[in-house]
């Protein structure tokens, strides 16, 4: 009489492992879409420089949302903001912030005035302080997302704050708000103040073609877990008929 073969357990995990990396894969491919969508709408919004009052940083429900915004305002008096770990070209280095009030109404906004380099030391840039009435434009955008370390600002030797993460909500009070904008200001490239910066609203992150290389890879994996499974299953049950026809009547 013949024995029937049990279940093999592998199968069972390598069901499990496949998915869990099919579901990394999908991850990665909704990131791309994600980024691939953004870098449509700024590409959208820089052609048409259709440009929005300052106050239109509050509105909530644009938090998340691109827009081009101009206007007459002054830069608040007080400490600048240093966001941490920034790159430019590969060089570790801090982005400028300094908030601004807008004449239209509203709450004071972040100004991103650029990225500055540090050296070994890590010596703090300094960042002069701006005076007077400017108009001022720039892309309206949320602020750079958070990494995973988060906590308040250090206040440096000169008062300025050093943030790991450019939260609004929490650097109003360290800078003498009562509120600040969700949205900061990307500072147009072309106006003379500030540091060196561009338009692009994806600094130190992936782009979307790495995410779309790390969704083919999560893919593979998960394809090469289920293949391997079927070529020892294949050879387990082989052997298996092989050795019951060896087996004596």
């Amino acid at each position: 009489m013949r024995r029937r073969l049990p279940t093999p357990v592998g199968w069972l995990l390598a069901v499990v492992v496949a998915a869990g990396f099919s579901a990394l894969g999908s991850w990665q491919l909704g990131r791309a879409q994600a980024k691939r969508a953004l870098l449509d709408q700024v590409a959208q919004v820089l052609r048409a420089r259709q440009p929005r009052p300052l106050s239109a940083a509050a509105q909530h429900d644009r938090a998340q949302q691109l827009d081009w915004a101009a206007g007459r305002g002054h830069f608040a008096p007080g400490p600048a903001v240093l966001l941490d770990n920034q790159s430019h070209d590969g060089q570790p280095g801090v982005r400028a912030y300094r908030p601004f009030v807008p004449d239209d109404g509203g709450p004071a906004l972040l100004v991103d005035l650029g990225w500055q380099p540090l050296d070994a030391a890590r010596t703090m840039p300094v960042v002069p302080p701006l005076t007077g009435s400017r108009q001022i434009a720039g892309l309206l955008a949320p602020p750079p997302a958070p990494g995973l370390i988060r906590g308040m600002p250090a206040v440096q030797e000169d008062g300025d704050l050093l943030a790991v993460a450019l939260e609004p909500a929490v650097l109003a009070a360290p800078l003498g708000r009562k509120r600040l904008a969700p949205r900061v200001l990307r500072l147009d490239p072309a106006l003379p103040i500030g540091f060196a910066r561009d338009l692009d609203v994806l600094p130190n992150t992936l782009p979307p073609a790495r995410h779309l290389g790390y969704a083919v890879q999560w893919f593979g994996l998960a394809l090469a877990v289920l293949v391997t499974a079927v070529v020892l299953t294949w050879r387990r049950r082989g052997a298996t008929r092989e050795k019951m026809g060896h087996d004596p009547a």
